[in-house]
Formats: structure tokens, sequence, C-alpha cells
């Protein structure tokens, strides 16, 4: 038995809000982080602009005409950038070799050389407390000693605490999550609404079938479920037909039963009540050879019945069946009936198997149905023969007889249950042809009955389809 492990047994809202909910879950971090991502950099942009008009501002209020570095107002520039930035600010302005330097030395130095006019923003730890450093270099246009290199350069420093960023950028992110969590509870009442709606057709064809009285099998209305749900609907039906099918012939098997056995066993009866009066033994004796061949009879129906309903309906296993083996084994089962009534049997075969898809037990049971007709209906010292060939990718087999054949008129109503020619005699159960042409049509075959083109009588025709596989027997 195969089990599915792909997912619990759950209902499809539940199985449906199961995957999709984490899913939005994880959908929701993502978008927090790129958010978060996005903010640090609108802030560090914002922030970084300002620290680079500090830096400006201070590179024009650099003097070296003293013959060192100074730095006109610093101070009190530094104190207006503090109240925009809303925090701590520190500065140093150095020769790039250090010998001379104003503000904060031991500000931390640029991790890379600095390009010339090329700012550079980095973040450091100054005394305990994170910080951004914007660093500016260039060339001095006048060297601030005797003697030095004309090409030497001046780099700027300015630092700012990153409380008023990380506050700022908080925010941002608070005012991002809220929006985000709003769209997603947003996108989760909705899916659970078109979750509702969308199943709200099957709930109604539940609702249906459980309305149902437990003999109603007439089939489900499919242009009333979503098209995804057509398909499932189709296979309902076509099950509820096979059902409907099943309990139809169920209840004619039924019917037929009590109709064929009900006669007999009457009969049965009423020969034994003739028994129990009569006292002579001759009459005793007649009388109870009467109710063998009677007894006969009642099994001999009783048996075709269970082999029609076996044809209609039973599950069969099937392999690979040799045609020509089950004919032989028939007619070699046939054989001392037919000479009990002195009938030619003969068989005539092709030298090669006929290899058949199908099951061996109800082959044998057609084909001996139909011999059997054969044998009956043909007259003492009369001829039956079995002629089996093949053509085209199928297995032929005929039985004809010399019988008085069939009535052209009667001819099409061969093969219905109970139904027996007028000129059959000995009357039989009617049941034979009914049987093998189950049985052949369930084997993908066909079944023909019509009067020997030749000579009186009756031949009966086998079509099946050959198969191209190893023979197996049973």
């Amino acid at each position: 038995m195969r089990r599915d492990l792909s997912l619990p047994r759950w209902s499809l809202r539940r199985t449906v809000l199961t995957l999709l909910l984490p899913a939005f879950a994880l959908i929701g971090a993502a978008e927090l982080w790129v958010t978060y991502r996005t903010a640090v950099d609108a802030a560090n942009s914002a922030y970084d602009r300002s620290l680079l008009g500090a830096i400006k501002a201070m590179d024009a209020n650099i003097s070296t005409a003293s013959g060192g570095i100074a730095v006109e107002l610093p101070y009190t520039m530094l104190e207006f950038f503090e109240l925009t930035a809303a925090g701590e600010v520190f500065f140093r302005v150095a020769t790039e070799d250090g010998l001379m330097e104003v503000g904060s030395a031991d500000l931390p130095k640029p991790p890379v050389k600095l390009e010339p006019r090329m700012p550079y923003f980095y973040d450091a730890v100054y005394f305990g407390e994170k910080v951004r450093i914007g660093a500016y270099a260039r060339y001095l246009d006048k060297p601030v000693t005797r003697g030095a290199n004309p090409q030497h350069r001046i780099v700027i420093q300015v630092a700012e605490t990153t409380g008023s960023r990380a506050e700022f950028i908080r925010k941002l992110v608070w005012q991002a999550a809220w929006r985000d969590f709003l769209l997603l509870a947003a996108a989760g009442g909705l899916l659970v609404l078109v979750l509702n709606l969308s199943l709200r057709p099957l709930a109604r064809l539940r609702e249906e079938v459980s309305a149902r009285s437990p003999t109603d099998l007439t089939p489900i209305d499919r242009s009333a479920v979503p098209v995804d749900v057509q398909p499932l609907v189709d296979a309902i039906n076509q099950h509820m037909l096979r059902n409907q099918k099943m309990s139809e012939e169920l209840r004619r098997f039924v019917d037929d039963a009590s109709h064929q056995l009900r006669t007999p066993l009457t009969t049965l009866r009423t020969q034994l009540d003739y028994v129990l009066r009569e006292s002579d033994p001759g009459n005793v004796r007649r009388a109870l050879g009467a109710i063998s061949r009677q007894l006969d009879d009642a099994t001999r129906r009783t048996n075709q019945m269970l082999s029609l309903a076996r044809a209609d309906a039973a599950e069969l296993p099937v392999s690979t069946v040799d045609l020509q083996f089950v004919v032989g084994q028939v007619a070699r089962d046939f054989v001392f009936q037919a000479r009990e009534r002195r009938i030619n049997l003969e068989l005539d075969c092709v030298d090669q198997s006929l290899p058949v898809q199908g099951h061996a037990g109800m082959l044998r049971e057609a084909v001996a149905n139909l011999l059997h007709n054969a044998i009956r209906f043909a007259p003492e010292h009369g001829n039956v023969n079995l002629k089996l060939s093949q053509a085209a990718g199928y297995a032929f087999l005929s039985i004809t007889d010399d019988g008085p054949g069939i009535p052209a008129d009667q001819l099409p109503r061969l093969g219905q249950r109970f139904f027996q020619a007028h000129n059959a005699s000995p009357a039989g159960s009617g049941l034979g042809i009914a049987i093998a042409r189950a049985v052949v049509e369930r084997h993908g075959g066909s079944l023909a009955i019509d009067n020997a083109p030749d000579t009186a009588g009756c031949i009966a025709t086998i079509i099946l389809p050959l198969a191209e596989s190893e023979l197996t027997v049973s």
C-alpha cells in the first residue's frame, strides 16, 4: 500500500495557510533586512554630506601664512555643527607626516591611503563611543616650512558620534516594520477570505453528496465546481457509474437466479412428493432418475450463472496464455460426451502457439460453453469442428456444427441472457452464449454467431488480439 508522506492529512485551508504564512514571515524578514540596509545607507548618505560640509568649511579656513597650520574659528564652527548633528563633534587637521596638527591628535586615522580631494568615510570607536569619521586630503599650495616638499599634503578629519544616526535608522526601521506587519496581516486576511471563497464550491459539493440517498448514483454536475476540480468530479462520476453498473448486474443476477432456480426447485418438490406417495419400486426408480436429471440441470444452471457473474464483474488475474493449449484441453474434455452421441469431433490447429493476454480459466469456460452448445444441437453421427488460425495480429477460433442452424430473424438476439432460438431442442438455460460473449469482450475480443455458409448448422467465431510475451498456462 502506497503511503503519502509529503504532507499530513490536513484540510486544504490548513495546508495552504501552513505553507504560505511562514513564507510570508520569511518575506517580511527579508523585507525588514532590506529596509534596515536601505535606512543605514540613507542615513550615512545624509549625515556624510553634513560631515563633508564641515570638512569643506574647515578646509576653507585653514591658513599656513604663519609658517604652520592655523584654523580660523574652528570651535565656533564645530559648535554650530554639533547643533545640526545632535551629537559630539571632533576634528583633526594635520600634515600627512603628523609633524603639525590641530585638534584631537588621537582621532583614529583612516584605514586606507587617501586619494587627493576624494572624501573617505569610515566607522571607528573613539573614547568608547562609536563615531563616524570623514577624512579629506589635499596638497598644500604653500609649504609650511622652508625646504619642505611642495607636494606636502594636509589631512582634515571630522568625526561625530552616531547616536543621532542610530535613532534615525531605528525610527525608519520601526516605521517599515509596522508597515510590513500591516501589509502581511492584510495579505493573510485576504488569503483566508480567498480560500473561503475558493473552497465554498467544494463545501456545497460535499453537502450535496452527503444529502444523497445511498442508492442515488446519478452523476454530479461538473459545471457547478471550479475547472481545477472538474477532473476529480469526472473521476468520481466514473467510479459511481461503475458502482451503478455493478449494482445493476448484482440485481439482475439475483433476479435471474431467482427466476432460473424457482422452476427447477418447484419441480423437484413435486417429484419428491410423488416419490414419497409412490409404493411401486419401478415408478420410484424412474422418479428418482428424473430428480437426478433435474438436479444436474439445476446445478449446471447455477454454475453458469456464477460463471456469468464472474465474467461480468469479477477482478481476474491476467497473464499470457496459449489459446491453442486451452482449446486443446477443452476438446479433450468433451471427447467422451461427443462419443456418447456418436458425433465426430475434429480439432484443426496451426503448428505454432497462439499467445493471448487473459485468464486461462475464463477462456476455457467460454470455449466450453460454445462447444457444449455445438455438441448438444448437432445430430447423432453429426460433425463438430474446431478450427484455430491467426491473421493480422489476431487469433481466430471457429466452432462449427451441422445442427438445425438458427432462424435468421433471431440471430441478432443470440447472446442475450436466457434467450434461446425457437428451434432449440433440447431446451437449455440460454446462458452459454451470454457467458462466452461476456468473457471474450472482457478479453478485448469479439464473438460472432451465424449460420454456416456451406452446410446446415451454426458457426461461432471468437476473435482475440494476440499478445507478444512469454506464455504461462494456468
